[in-house]
């Protein structure tokens, strides 16, 4: 059994498979995490008063895709971003970038039921196109993913997984307090994001361009 929370504006008894926005990190599905205080901070995207929704998942016979495994690396998780969000592209080299990465990287995720990987807030996406821009290294992607204590999403993606789902009670959200931990955690890591640039050492990174250049994929070595 696992346990479950869903920041939102409204109390969210019965989540229904098929609804929501179909982009956003994973795609289309019902995004919570094991951490009440994140779920609150989520539930206040503005500055009003929210819902943490608790629930119950019996996981048992689920499938579930988790990329902060071992089997898995920062440009599979890029790649799956890149196959869902939408932002836009300035530079040739973002743009080869996207085709390179979702080509070579993009792992085997929309038959599981779960996922459970990043969450991609306003902070951590711009590190990313940062990286497709090729002003950040590989290296500096992954540290900069760990700035912020972001923690992990689970998202349900499956009719399976939502008829697992069972609602236990929705947690009233103070704004006042949840809505300035949620810019503070962001402003945090944009702050720890500009100090590593500066005390960063370039020798011997790697560079988006480098890896589409000399052609990595998925079974890259150097990865």
């Amino acid at each position: 059994m696992m346990v479950l929370f869903h920041g939102s504006g409204k109390i969210a008894r019965a989540p229904r498979y098929g609804a929501g926005n179909p982009f956003n990190d994973y795609g289309l599905g019902f995004y919570c995490t094991r951490t009440l205080s994140l779920a609150m901070e989520w539930a206040c995207s503005v500055d009003e008063d929210g819902f943490a929704n608790h629930y119950e998942l019996d996981d048992s016979g689920l499938s579930c895709l988790n990329l902060n495994s071992e089997r898995f690396h920062i440009l599979n998780w890029l790649a799956i971003l890149l196959e869902n969000r939408k932002f836009d592209i300035a530079l040739p080299v973002a743009a080869r970038a996207k085709k390179h990465i979702i080509d070579n990287f993009l792992p085997d995720y929309k038959d599981f039921d779960i996922i459970v990987g990043y969450r991609a807030d306003d902070s951590y996406f711009s590190f990313s196109r940062a990286f497709l821009n090729n002003a950040i290294s590989l290296s500096q992607l992954r540290r900069a993913m760990c700035l912020g204590k972001l923690g992990e999403q689970i998202v349900l993606r499956s009719p399976r997984a939502f008829e697992a789902l069972t609602f236990v009670e929705a947690i009233m959200v103070d704004a006042s307090i949840y809505h300035a931990r949620r810019i503070a955690r962001d402003r945090e890591a944009r702050e720890d994001y500009r100090r590593m640039l500066s005390e960063a050492s370039l020798e011997g990174e790697v560079f988006v361009s480098t890896i589409i250049n000399e052609k990595w994929n998925n079974d890259d070595p150097r990865l």
